[in-house]
């Protein structure tokens, strides 16, 4: 029996709940979990959850579906742009590349070039164009210059020979501030860059040009001074060449050249300055000897093919203390007097970096090259071209002293050479010795067969370039030496040519040679003019050397025999091994 108190709990408990509310409770509790709102909504977000969005889900997410949308089509935009760019390229047989865009000798028009322009805007990350020796774009640059926008990470422009006018000038001028961190700028050989023009450049070369090119420009004494202006706001300028302007040095004492020599005290920095025949005389010489103290960086000095410095020389080097860095002097080609060379000997001991000397094609130089050698760091030198100096005896043993640290020994068209190169060849150093260039020095059998000596003793295992054109008294035996004591396999160029107008049969040693080739594994050019074989010799060559892809140059003749060679060469032709 109940107590009394247990009933009244049941029964007040009855009375506080409504039948409504006893359904209700019923009913809840027969609901499945399916049916309720999942708590771990609220903890994580799994992969793989469904059900319908919380309040605000579906907005953001549709917002994220459009934004994908138009990522998507930029990407299909910049796809089918690359595609555009990689189609153009291959019309022209070039290869797509986003970072380098080279045209050169494209023979390119007005059209191809505004095509290019249309382009860039799929090159964003282009950082070198080379559109060089397309003559037929001249007067249309306007076309391209005014896309530079999309291309403004450019580094390099280069644009030689292209028949640039004043108007293109002006157009490439206004256009360089889209290009802001431009390092090289090369507009050579294009002659109406001279006469002002480059007025159009004047204040829009931005300070990070490290190079400038203008050569062969027709640039005058007023281009000069405007140079001269253009150099205070070049601080990084490394390089600069306007060699073959020969008006560039006119007015000397009115301005011009030494207004330009002057501007070098804002250019700090430079490495290179080249002034290959640009008319320099004696005046212009004490103008830039002048200018030298604020050139301590520079390492390479061109001076070459100035005839009009002879005598004067002097005026340079009594200043050229200054460039102790100097590390390559060319003075090539200057009518450089018996005084000059003197000079040049007095200073030489100062400049202890310098590892480069050109003084061939001076005819007075030959006589004095002991004093060169005696003056000169010979331990450090790699280049000492005397080539077409008129040596005599003296000199050619003075040479030799210098011989085993060069890099390049090239006495080239010096007849003295003749019966006396194994003084040379004996003081060669093994693996040291990259180019030997002995053309026209009048070589006999002799001389080869020290040669092979040579060649044997390992001396010539690192030579990449052997001239031994132009020596026609080398007889049969001499070449046959030459080819069979091996020692070459370093050996990429080749030159065994005869002087014009002459001939010679090389039935003698060609099966020597063609047993030789295969020790020249990286053989890439022999060149063999006025040289004459029979119909199966030359099918013989043809055949070795088109298997290793080996240039070949001989005389029209030969090639039109040689063009006739079947692509098969019968077994009987090939050449014993």
């Amino acid at each position: 029996m109940e107590s009394a108190d247990s009933q009244r709990g049941r029964d007040g408990g009855s009375q506080r709940r409504s039948p409504l509310d006893v359904i209700m409770s019923q009913i809840r509790r027969k609901r499945s979990a399916s049916d309720r709102k999942p708590l771990g909504r609220f903890l994580s977000r799994t992969p793989d959850r469904t059900g319908i969005p919380e309040d605000g889900e579906f907005e953001g997410r549709e917002d994220r579906g459009q934004g994908s949308g138009v990522v998507a089509a930029a990407d299909s935009k910049r796809h089918v742009g690359w595609g555009q760019v990689c189609v153009f390229l291959q019309k022209l047989g070039k290869k797509a590349d986003s970072r380098s865009l080279s045209l050169a000798h494209c023979d390119l028009t007005a059209t191809d070039l505004l095509e290019i322009a249309t382009l860039l805007q799929f090159l964003p990350h282009l950082e070198e164009m080379d559109i060089s020796w397309n003559e037929l774009i001249g007067g249309s640059l306007t076309e391209l210059t005014c896309h530079l926008q999309h291309v403004n990470g450019l580094r390099t422009l280069r644009l030689c020979g292209c028949r640039l006018n004043t108007v293109d000038i002006t157009a490439l001028g206004e256009a360089l501030s889209c290009v802001p961190l431009l390092e090289i700028l090369d507009l050579s050989w294009n002659t109406s860059v001279g006469g002002s023009t480059l007025q159009g450049l004047l204040g829009k070369l931005h300070p990070s040009l490290r190079e400038l090119h203008l050569v062969a420009c027709q640039l005058t004494a007023a281009d000069a001074t405007l140079l001269g202006a253009m150099m205070a706001a070049l601080p990084r300028l490394c390089v600069l060449d306007v060699s073959c302007n020969p008006q560039l040095t006119q007015e000397v004492d009115t301005g011009g050249f030494r207004e330009l020599a002057r501007s070098f005290s804002h250019t700090s920095s430079l490495t290179k300055l080249r002034l290959q025949a640009c008319g320099l005389t004696a005046d212009s010489l004490d103008a830039l000897g002048g200018s030298l103290r604020y050139l301590p960086s520079v390492r390479e000095l061109d001076l070459s093919c100035n005839k009009g410095l002879a005598g004067g020389l002097s005026c340079l080097t009594i200043h050229l203390a200054h460039v102790a860095h100097l590390e390559s002097l060319d003075l090539h080609l200057c009518s450089l007097t018996h005084g000059d060379i003197e000079a040049l000997v007095q200073v030489l001991p100062s400049l202890t970096e310098l590892t480069e000397l050109d003084i061939s094609s001076n005819k007075e130089a030959g006589g004095v090259v002991h004093l060169l050698v005696s003056a000169l760091p010979l331990m450090q030198m790699r280049r000492l071209p005397v080539k077409n100096c008129s040596l005599n005896e003296e000199s050619v043993t003075a040479l030799a002293l210098a011989v085993p640290y060069l890099h390049s020994v090239d006495v080239s068209w010096c007849k003295v050479v003749g019966g006396h190169l194994e003084l040379l060849l004996d003081a060669l150093r093994p693996s040291v010795i990259q180019e030997l260039r002995l053309s026209s020095c009048e070589l006999t059998t002799d001389d080869l067969r020290c040669l092979a000596t040579a060649c044997r003793r390992g001396c010539l295992s690192s030579l990449r370039l052997l001239d031994l054109s132009y020596n026609g008294l080398v007889g049969d035996d001499g070449w046959c030496d030459l080819f069979a004591a091996g020692g070459l396999g370093s050996l990429e160029d080749m030159d065994l040519s005869l002087r014009p107008l002459t001939s010679g049969l090389c039935s003698a040693w060609l099966p020597t040679l063609l047993r030789a080739l295969p020790q020249m594994p990286v053989l890439a050019r022999l060149a063999l003019q006025r040289w004459t074989v029979s119909p199966l010799e030359r099918q013989q060559l043809d055949y070795c050397l088109r298997k290793r892809s080996v240039l070949l140059e001989w005389d029209p003749d030969n090639k039109d025999a040689a063009s006739k060679v079947n692509q098969e060469s019968p077994e009987e032709s090939q050449p014993e091994e």
